[in-house]
């Protein structure tokens, strides 16, 4: 096996793709357009961190401190603020190429061995066709946000989002025409009793014009129940939920700390250098460096002539932490922490029984290996 070091171009040893899974992987077998010649790449991992915040927003009723003496409550909102809290982490890996770890698998005319290959050269399996479970690499980015508006609820009990100034739909001139906010309160609240009372009116049947069938009485009642959430708003005020989900990704490469990206009760998600926010800080601790294999005896293998190089990965561990808290812990394996070692090429040239590797996506470590059926 040659390393191919970095800078060398590759374009001039033609690839031939024998067939296409999902477009995510691809079959390459070596002949003579290509000069017998195979070139894989091994993997670097990367972290693809999805969190997941809440998102509250409250917001002051116009006659908040009128609700004590026409609601007979005193659990109202009597100020505008927002804030973000993050909910959830979750932490997955996934491979890039790396460019310093490119190799070619030099092979006989006449040889039926065949590599797996993503779409980016990065070795997958060796006489073995594998589908990858989703796009390795990931197209979201740490700037966008993935999805994930939630219900938003208010002191009316609706769970869509309800105007501030909806309740002057429901109000008569005089109301319009009064200068005084406690006049003005007085008049909400006897339409809030008002509408109370219709509602009443009609789950009992008593009121003086019935509607003539259940979905006419849904239709009222649920009018009803909105003119009732709008004016409740303007006394009490309204909380309004969403979540928000983004995904980041960020490759370590040594010992360290460094912030991840901010989380600002005014904004939300933003950037590590924006100010406005608390840091969420990503850490990393790499482990001991992995051992090499050994043989029945305990002694350490020897690299194979033309060795198929993989990758034993070594660990490492990740944490996250905002504000003081603990948000997320677990050691990992990464393939640039670890070691290449080297399988040798008669295991998959041999014409009577060739056997098969599958390597994990991530990591370049071997994941399975075996005889191939024939």
């Amino acid at each position: 096996m040659r390393k191919i070091m970095t800078g060398v171009a590759i374009t001039s040893i033609a690839l031939c793709s024998l067939s296409m899974t999902g477009q995510q992987t691809k079959m390459l077998t070596a002949d003579k357009h290509n000069e017998y010649g195979l070139v894989y790449t091994l993997p670097n991992t990367v972290l693809e961190i999805e969190v997941t915040a809440k998102r509250t927003v409250s917001k002051a009723g116009k006659y908040f401190q009128y609700a004590k003496k026409y609601l007979g409550t005193d659990k109202v909102i009597k100020a505008d603020s927002e804030n973000w809290t993050i909910t959830d982490v979750k932490v997955g890996r996934y491979g890039v190429p790396d460019e310093e770890e490119q190799y070619l698998m030099q092979l006989k005319p006449g040889a039926l061995t065949s590599i797996c290959v993503d779409n980016s050269g990065m070795l997958l399996a060796i006489n073995k066709e594998i589908e990858l479970p989703g796009n390795n690499i990931p197209t979201r980015s740490g700037n966008e946000e993935e999805a994930a508006r939630g219900s938003r609820r208010n002191g009316g009990g609706r769970e869509d989002k309800l105007d501030m100034q909806e309740y002057l739909k429901y109000v008569d001139e005089d109301f319009l025409a009064s200068q005084s906010s406690a006049k003005q309160a007085q008049m909400l609240a006897e339409n809030l009793m008002e509408i109370r009372e219709s509602k009443v009116a009609l789950t009992r049947g008593t009121a003086e014009t019935m509607p003539t069938d259940g979905r006419q009485l849904e239709l009222m009642l649920a009018s009803l129940a909105h003119q009732e959430a709008a004016i409740t708003a303007a006394f009490c005020g309204v909380t309004e939920t969403e979540t928000v989900t983004r995904t980041y990704s960020f490759m370590p490469e040594e010992d360290g700390r460094t912030i991840l990206f901010r989380m600002s009760d005014f904004c939300g998600f933003v950037g590590p250098d924006d100010l406005s926010g608390d840091p969420v800080y990503i850490s990393v601790k790499v482990g001991r460096e992995p051992e090499l294999p050994v043989d029945a005896k305990g002694e350490q293998k020897k690299l194979p002539k033309d060795a198929v190089i993989y990758s034993i990965p070594g660990s490492a561990a990740i944490s996250l932490d905002y504000i003081g808290k603990k948000l997320y812990s677990k050691e990992l394996d990464f393939s640039q922490f670890g070691i290449k070692f080297g399988l040798s090429p008669s295991l998959f040239t041999d014409k009577k029984s060739p056997s098969y590797a599958v390597f994990d996506p991530s990591t370049g470590a071997i994941k399975e290996i075996g005889e191939t059926e024939r």
